[in-house]
């Protein structure tokens, strides 16, 4: 992506980015919430059977995860510096051009998967990551080996093609991509495959045979917020912008603001329809058809066939 790009070597040398950066601790916090189901995966690949549901991913139904692991990251910088004595350092959860995924592996946190996600024996890849920085010399933990086999789950399973080959994704096809971080209209060769993801995708996740292992997290911090899980795409196309900064305050979800959430459920609510008739989806985006948004315009435009 052109913001990780655009800081060229910095990503690769931690200590261009930070001077006088030693070494690089890792660390992973799972996020599946605390009431997360046996069987879970084949439950979450359900909800694109109901194409009048909205799907978020399941990592931003709680609390904003850069808040929340940066926090805990500066307590244990903290709690190292007490023990060391003085020490410089800098913590990041992914909040700068920073190789998180690459830096996890090379530090034994898992291996990369062939969706190009840090994969773990006992966690799955359900985990965020985020590094320490110090200028003190550590001894180094050993990477360790690949366990996917000749497994392709993740990119059979991919709606987009996204994983174009085995670790190599294509940012510009991926839904995590086009729902959250893409600013402008969404291609129109990938809005019938968006289906009713309105925020992010976890296609590769739910069909990776290691996440049988993932962790349910032991912080209330990532457990479900109501209205986000489950909702319909009508009651959700139907908030406004106060009511959106509202329901997703503290949350990650809020970063993308009400206009490309209103894009997002758009597209979902033209799949609805191309999925059968509904006459509530229907009328509630003739509301929103003169939308000030020349972005909201076009995509409900888009859903109405128009």
């Amino acid at each position: 992506m052109a913001y990780m790009e655009s800081h060229g070597l910095k990503r690769a040398r931690p200590a261009e980015l930070v001077p006088g950066t030693v070494s690089v601790i890792t660390a992973r916090m799972d996020y599946l919430p605390r009431s997360t189901p046996e069987g879970w995966q084949a439950l979450e690949s359900d909800r694109l059977s109901r194409p009048q549901e909205g799907i978020v991913s399941v990592y931003a139904r709680g609390r904003d995860y850069h808040k929340v692991l940066r926090a805990r990251l500066q307590k244990l910088s903290d709690r190292i510096a007490t023990e060391l004595g003085p020490l410089g350092y800098r913590v990041f959860t992914d909040s700068a051009p920073v190789l998180e995924a690459e830096l996890a592996a090379r530090s034994g946190q898992g291996w990369r998967g062939k969706h190009t996600l840090v994969l773990n024996r006992e966690a799955g890849s359900m985990f965020f990551l985020g590094e320490i920085y110090v200028d003190r010399a550590l001894p180094p933990t050993a990477p360790t080996s690949g366990h996917c086999g000749s497994c392709s789950a993740c990119i059979d399973v991919c709606p987009t093609q996204a994983i174009i080959a085995p670790q190599r994704l294509d940012a510009r096809r991926c839904i995590s991509y086009l729902t959250i971080e893409h600013a402008g209209p969404i291609p129109l060769e990938f809005r019938p495959l968006i289906a009713n993801r309105i925020y992010g995708c976890d296609d590769c996740q739910l069909a990776c045979p290691w996440n049988k292992f993932a962790q349910r997290s032991a912080l209330p911090d990532f457990d479900e917020r109501r209205g986000l899980s489950g909702q319909q795409l009508g009651t959700l196309f139907s908030w406004t912008e106060d009511e959106f900064l509202r329901y997703t305050e503290g949350g990650p979800i809020r970063r993308i603001g009400h206009e490309r959430w209103l894009r997002n459920v758009a597209v979902a609510m033209g799949n609805a329809l191309r999925a059968g008739e509904d006459a509530d989806i229907r009328l509630a985006l003739q509301q929103r058809a003169e939308d000030p948004s020349a972005l909201v315009r076009e995509h409900v435009a888009w859903a109405l066939g128009i």
